[in-house]
């Protein structure tokens, strides 16, 4: 599993229970976990934590994500995002990482920053250029080609 419960529960620095409700702008540091339900926006370079019963409502900005409950909105996270099987997260993802298990659903776009920018520099740009039949044939020595050569220039 993705996610440890005991380790998390034992470093919960604030937690908002079933039944509770709160509006506004949530900032905080350490682990944070919300069972209730949350409606506007959540800074934090640490852990948010949304629980099987929890529902939100906002943009989240966060060092990690973790997805137990239900999430309508955009989220940015630092280092990764993590969608639980009872979890459902309706918006956008921007994140380094992202790990779903089987019963997790996503409705919405996923930008892996910094991935495709990390594979940006890895790759190589290579111009293809198809050789006909005829000039591989010349190419091999007069032997015929049945099907065209491709060579990097």
């Amino acid at each position: 599993m993705a996610f440890k419960k005991e380790s998390a529960q034992s470093h919960i620095r604030a937690f908002l229970g079933e039944g509770t409700e709160f509006e506004g702008l949530l900032s905080f540091d350490g682990t944070v976990r919300i069972d209730g339900k949350f409606k506007g926006e959540i800074n934090t370079d640490d852990c948010l934590i949304i629980g099987e019963t929890g529902y939100i409502e906002a943009e989240i900005k966060a060092g990690h994500l973790i997805v137990m409950g239900t999430f309508n909105g955009n989220v940015t996270a630092a280092k990764k995002v993590e969608i639980v099987s009872t979890g459902k997260l309706m918006g956008n993802i921007i994140s380094p990482a992202l790990i779903v298990l089987e019963g997790g659903v996503i409705e919405g776009n996923i930008h892996m920053k910094g991935v495709a920018d990390q594979l940006a520099k890895k790759e190589k740009v290579v111009n293809l250029q198809e050789v006909k039949p005829a000039q591989a044939a010349q190419a091999a020595g007069g032997k015929n080609a049945s099907s065209p050569n491709i060579r990097a220039n």
